[in-house]
């Protein structure tokens, strides 16, 4: 299973050229972060894969099945979309009708929802706040509240849009274990991130844009050794990478730890 871009170009309506003959495969169970500039298409990239944009040229494909080919709904179904700001997927009087708003549209069995939403619960760490009107809640919660909704529908890919944003360390924490479980289940977690510390930590796969192209897709170590790629995508190489560049260290690694141990 996969979602491949293949030769994709998307221009909006005004004519503006937002991707530019990207191709592009991620297959079940994978880390992908992409990233890049604002205006570089990364958004519209992932808005592609889950069918919220329909190509102008070239070809999405979701499990083998064009998403020209089906509603945005159904493409969403597999394909889970969590915004960057929560409050645009919102909107549910509490948390627990949040949860209970798709399995209750699509008619599904009392079972089968309380399996459904249980595991949400559990995954996004949000049991506290079943009762609570989201408005009420802080922006951390209201993001794993936004998780916790898309993971009921069970997709088997999941595009985080700028997840750690306003996420304290225990909110990191909670969010990368998330990722670890949906991992594990075979689900790919795809995000769109300026934060290159949590790419470098939590990802295994890089997929840097640029001028509405990709321009690199490789292991992290490998783009992130790539002094041409972060000039041309405007990024800035993770704190403990630049360290080790810095100390003339021979190694691709990205952790703290380990340039620590290297220098002990």
């Amino acid at each position: 299973m996969s979602i491949e871009l293949t030769d994709v170009t998307f221009r909006y309506p005004d004519g503006s050229l937002a991707v530019d003959g990207v191709s592009l495969r991620i297959d079940a169970g994978e880390r992908v972060a992409i990233v890049g500039q604002n205006g570089a298409g990364k958004t519209t990239t992932v808005k592609l894969m889950n069918g919220l944009l329909k190509p102008t040229s070239g070809v999405v494909t979701v499990d083998g099945i064009d998403t020209r080919s089906q509603t945005t709904a159904t493409t969403a179904r597999s394909v889970a979309y969590v915004f960057q700001n929560p409050d645009d997927q919102i909107f549910a009087s509490d948390v627990l009708g949040e949860l209970e708003y798709m399995p209750r549209y699509d008619k599904w069995s009392e079972e089968k929802t309380r399996e459904r939403v249980t595991r949400a619960v559990r995954m996004s760490g949000i049991g506290k706040f079943l009762d609570v009107n989201p408005n009420d809640l802080p922006f951390a919660i209201k993001k794993f509240v936004a998780i916790g909704a898309v993971l009921v529908g069970e997709p088997r890919y999941v595009i985080l849009d700028e997840p750690t944003a306003g996420l304290d360390s225990r909110g990191l924490a909670l969010l990368n274990r998330t990722i670890g479980q949906l991992q594990d289940e075979g689900v790919a977690v795809i995000t769109i991130t300026h934060d290159m510390r949590f790419v470098a930590d939590s990802f295994h796969r890089v997929v840097a844009m640029a001028h509405r192209q990709v321009i690199a897709d490789g292991p992290v170590e490998e783009v992130f050794g790539q002094d041409g790629t972060l000039r041309d995508a405007r990024l800035q190489r993770p704190e403990a990478a630049q360290l080790a560049r810095d100390l003339g260290l021979q190694t691709t690694a990205l952790g703290i730890d380990e340039i620590a141990a290297l220098i002990g």
